[in-house]
């Protein structure tokens, strides 16, 4: 995808400069919804983000459950790949992540087998993505699911709601 993100604490308020970040990748990967629904939808200052699945690796869609064809590692960098793709759609949506105030919160739904029990961890990889980016502000409230199938096969779709900041509280830097 293009896309590096350095680990950074500062809030973007206190000077927090955002990881380097090759957008244009992010949105060329950005996958279309799978039905009649939107990627995100904004009511007053929350913003509602459609569920995600992982970018396909060099082409090739990624399928099969947690626990059988994958590992709870390779779900842990899925739900990344996941978050980039919210990340690209909360970009395209407000023009810029600094409208960010604040990830609310997360959910994840995995495809796994009746014996995985690493959901928690597999998660971990769009949280630590989200702080990652937005330092405290990446902090959330989350839930995570296992589920017996998802579309296309996916073995995971993440979704999201983000607090975006008001007129306001928007600080410009020169």
């Amino acid at each position: 995808m293009g896309i590096v993100v350095r680990s950074h604490r500062a809030p973007l308020s206190e000077g927090r400069q955002r990881p380097s970040t090759d957008w244009s990748g992010a949105h060329a990967a950005q996958s279309a919804p799978a039905g009649n629904y939107v990627a995100a939808v904004r009511s007053r200052n929350l913003l509602f983000l459609s569920g995600k699945g992982p970018s396909p690796t060099e082409g090739v869609a990624i399928k099969g459950p947690l626990g059988r064809e994958f590992s709870a590692e390779e779900g842990y960098s899925f739900a990344r790949s996941a978050c980039l793709e919210i990340l690209a759609v909360i970009q395209d949506h407000l023009g810029s992540l600094d409208l960010v105030k604040h990830i609310v919160e997360v959910h994840g739904f995995l495809n796994a087998v009746p014996a995985f029990e690493d959901h928690a961890r597999v998660l971990d990889g769009a949280s630590d993505l989200m702080v990652e980016v937005f330092g405290p502000a990446g902090v959330h409230a989350r839930s995570v699911i296992g589920v017996s199938a998802l579309r296309k096969g996916l073995p995971l779709t993440i979704k999201a709601i983000v607090e975006v900041k008001n007129t306001q509280e928007i600080v410009h830097v020169e």
